[in-house]
């Protein structure tokens, strides 16, 4: 279990172990603070449990990015670029991969071409992050296109609903997923519709978008379901539309939530049942548990899923024993394999899948830009098997398309 303690406190439990002997080299993290992306600062905390803390003997250091990020871009760099002044250092981990971290990355690689530089989740354009980085993982917006109806149709869907609105459509990753996805659909035998719901950056604002579709979700469900009641999927593209759509598919009789986008037992569940669940923070068996135990008794099992951990503790922590392996030489970067390997560490029960980034216009697959995607989870179902499944290599091809 991950307990609840700051970095001060749990460097001092670390002391009151067993003494480690000194490493001959070190882990470097720059993720965000708790108020911008909590699970990345505990996957970082876990390894610091592991490995210790630098200032103690260990070989783990922790940095956190601004909150304020975009207009503190030059303090990101330096915290980053500050890692690598430590001579013991050999890998630096960072989720997100914030704008500006490619320029932290360029300056390091000059100085110190003997840093292991791995990131997660890109927030600028993936071939710029690639062209600094040893390795870039990101959530599978391919396979996830083809693997999200292909478990809607397990689960008995009929129709899958996608939601979503003209900004996240703009973006190449979404506007891909979403064109293959309908593709998937067509191939799998599924009714596909677009559905518009109200950006939360707009003027309406979050709590707007959310009671857009507290009031939509009923009567697409209605809709789409007909006469007959069929059972319809949904999912968005917006982390904000959430946690709204789970409730209204936990409340109904035949919605069908198969995952987030941002893949996590936390992203929306416990708003949308009203789960407390500081108690279990970090402890991702028991979060899953309590979820699926509310779900069951409100008689909504077989219906709605996610990932069992959340992508971004695994990734932080997954990457951090990645590159720890590369180094003492039990693992190579450019094997998915390996890389599947360290996630496991992280992720047991759950096993993982993807594939190697695929450039659209040049047709050239990337060697060091990983796409990734673990196993669904469906409460009261279990694993669904998707990364079992062989996706078709016509989905690697498909471009963007818009609504």
């Amino acid at each position: 279990m991950i307990r609840e303690l700051g970095l001060a406190a749990l460097a001092m439990a670390l002391c009151g172990g067993t003494a480690m002997a000194a490493p001959n080299f070190h882990i470097g993290f720059s993720v965000e603070t708790v108020a911008q992306s909590e699970d990345d600062l505990r996957g970082a905390e876990q390894i610091l449990k592991e490995y210790g803390d630098v200032k103690d003997g260990g070989m783990v250091r922790i940095v956190c990015a601004p909150d304020d990020f975009m207009s503190q871009q030059e303090t990101l760099i330096s915290n980053i670029v500050g890692l690598a002044e430590d001579p013991l250092m050999k890998v630096i981990v960072t989720c997100n991969m914030l704008p500006g971290t490619a320029e932290a990355f360029k300056r390091i690689r000059a100085k110190r071409p003997d840093i292991l530089l791995l990131g997660a989740i890109p927030l600028e354009d993936p071939l710029v992050e690639s062209a600094v980085s040893d390795l870039v993982v990101d959530l599978d917006f391919v396979s996830r296109g083809y693997t999200i109806p292909w478990v809607a149709k397990q689960l008995g869907a009929k129709t899958m609903v996608h939601i979503s609105f003209p900004r996240h459509m703009s973006m190449e990753s979404f506007s891909r997923r979403r064109a293959i996805m309908e593709e998937a659909c067509k191939d799998l035998g599924l009714r596909f519709v677009y559905q518009s719901a109200p950006d939360p950056t707009s003027d309406v604002g979050t709590a707007g978008a959310q009671q857009f579709l507290m009031e939509k979700m009923p009567q697409w469900i209605e809709q789409y379901g007909g006469p007959n009641h069929d059972k319809v999927a949904f999912f968005t593209s917006n982390d904000a539309h959430t946690e709204p759509i789970i409730k209204r598919v936990a409340e109904s009789k035949n919605g069908i939530f198969v995952e987030p986008g941002s893949a996590s037992p936390i992203m929306g569940f416990p708003g949308a049942l009203g789960l407390d669940l500081a108690s279990v923070n970090g402890n991702w068996h028991a979060i899953m548990d309590r979820i699926e135990k509310d779900l069951l008794a409100k008689h909504a099992g077989g219906r709605l899923g996610t990932w069992s951990v959340s992508s971004g503790f695994v990734y932080v922590a997954g990457l951090g024993e990645l590159g720890k392996r590369v180094v003492e030489g039990k693992a190579k970067l450019n094997n998915p394999k390996d890389v599947f390997a360290a996630f496991a560490k992280y992720s047991p029960g759950a096993t993982w899948g993807g594939n190697w980034y695929t450039d659209l216009n040049t047709g050239v697959r990337s060697k060091n830009v990983l796409l990734t995607f673990m196993d669904t989870y469906v409460f009261g179902r279990g694993y669904m098997g998707t990364t079992n499944l062989k996706i078709p290599e016509k989905y690697y091809l498909i471009g963007a398309r818009k609504p």
